[in-house]
């Protein structure tokens, strides 16, 4: 068997640096006049919240369900 051929150097693209994230976070966004929006998930804990659905409460991350 023979030598596998070098792979060659690609240029890189202008900008194609780390992604930036916003500064707010949802923690802060998550309150209104001093009541809390939506509820975080129970399994996942603080950080992941449950969409609100006009019959249930989920889960993205781990697909946990709550009906209203």
């Amino acid at each position: 068997m023979g030598k596998r051929p070098e792979a060659k150097a690609k240029p890189k693209k202008e900008g194609s640096g780390p992604i930036k994230k916003h500064p707010t976070s949802k923690r802060m966004n998550n309150y209104e006049s001093g009541k809390q929006k939506n509820r975080f998930c129970p399994k996942c804990g603080p950080g992941v919240m449950l969409a609100d659905h006009k019959d249930r409460l989920y889960c993205g991350k781990c697909h946990y369900m709550e009906k209203k």
